[in-house]
């Protein structure tokens, strides 16, 4: 009875080794990267506005309170005020632009064509954490910048020209919302 329980054991030390040596490479590999992004990171949190308040507000909703992404709306909110705020599982149309805290650009919907011009849709849901905070805290209409920590990114993973621990910076415009649906 012991050895076939220490089988598994054993089998599971190993794994959990192996993982755990992986991730102190991808930690170790990526440190000085890591150190950057979060120190462009920290910049941004006490960036300041021209009349010394807050440039960013930070988001951290209740079903994710460890959370936090930068938001900073370029358009009067009074003026968008009433209008539909997706949910995360609402399918929603943006327009967006994405780049690293160096400046270099990794995406953009501006070459889509498939859902009219410039547009991206999908669902709060199939996205980065970040953009889910993000999205369902916009209404139509709004545009904004978003500044999203790696935890709330891809995290420890690459994703194309995205490495492990990269903050990603987003302006986003959120035009409509397809399908505003309940899914459970």
């Amino acid at each position: 009875m012991k050895k076939i329980f220490a089988l598994p054991v054993s089998l599971i030390f190993t794994i959990l080794a192996a993982t755990s040596c992986s991730d102190s490479n991808t930690w170790d590999t990526y440190e000085e990267w890591r150190k950057d992004n979060n120190s462009y990171y920290e910049q941004q949190v006490s960036l300041k506005d021209i009349d010394g308040s807050d440039y960013y507000s930070l988001l951290s909703p209740s079903w994710y309170p460890t959370s936090g992404v930068l938001i900073h709306y370029f358009n009067d909110r009074s003026k968008t005020e009433g209008n539909l705020v997706p949910l995360v599982t609402s399918t929603v149309d943006v327009k967006y632009k994405g780049w690293l805290y160096n400046g270099e650009p990794f995406d953009s919907s501006y070459t889509n064509t498939a859902n009219g011009d410039s547009i991206f849709r999908c669902r709060p849901t199939e996205t980065i954490a970040g953009w889910q905070i993000a999205l369902t805290n916009m209404a139509v209409g709004d545009s904004a910048r978003v500044v999203i920590p790696w935890a709330q990114g891809y995290g420890t993973e690459t994703s194309g020209s995205i490495l492990p621990f990269s903050t990603l910076i987003f302006d986003i415009k959120l035009v409509n919302v397809y399908a505003y649906e309940i899914n459970n």
